[in-house]
């Protein structure tokens, strides 16, 4: 019988997909936004928004990147893209602590984070960005912990 082999990044799995989009910072410009998405079923995932006085930055993940994508460019919305990682939290306040000392004693810095909108398997699930994607999933997946990819929170 053959011996499957997995590889790192098979045992990774994909990262997932997030998005900057920046906005006027006027009335209606997020519903603009996310009625253009849902035109093009696409699906918001989670979402955080950050404001100044003249514009806003809308972080968000979906469910169709591709198709976001083609979106964004049809309606020359200004954005960014990156790897992000989406971590299941156990259930209980006290579980979010004990994941961010396990992301502290490995020296990961956490650049931001928001929780996501759907829970895949019933769980709240926590999207974070960090520095090294592939070194922060190695050590929650060593801690118990599990990491989703974008084919987790996908249709």
């Amino acid at each position: 019988m053959p011996i499957e082999v997995q590889t790192t990044e098979a045992l990774r799995g994909s990262k997932v997909r997030h998005f900057s989009v920046f906005l006027p910072n006027r009335v209606g410009a997020l519903l603009d936004l996310t009625r253009s998405l849902a035109e093009a079923n696409v699906h918001i995932c989670g979402l955080d928004t950050i404001n100044t006085s003249d514009s806003a930055v809308i972080r968000l993940v979906v469910d169709d990147p591709e198709r976001c994508r083609e979106v964004f460019a049809k309606q020359n919305v200004a954005s960014t893209e990156s790897n992000a990682i989406a971590v299941e939290l156990p259930q209980g306040p006290e579980k979010l602590d004990a994941m961010l000392r396990t992301l502290l004693g490995a020296e990961i810095n956490i650049e931001f984070a928001y929780s996501l909108m759907i829970r895949p398997r019933g769980k709240a699930v926590l999207l974070m960005h960090v520095q090294d994607e592939d070194f922060a999933c190695d050590v929650l997946r060593k801690s118990g912990y599990v990491v989703l990819g974008q084919n987790d929170i996908s249709r």
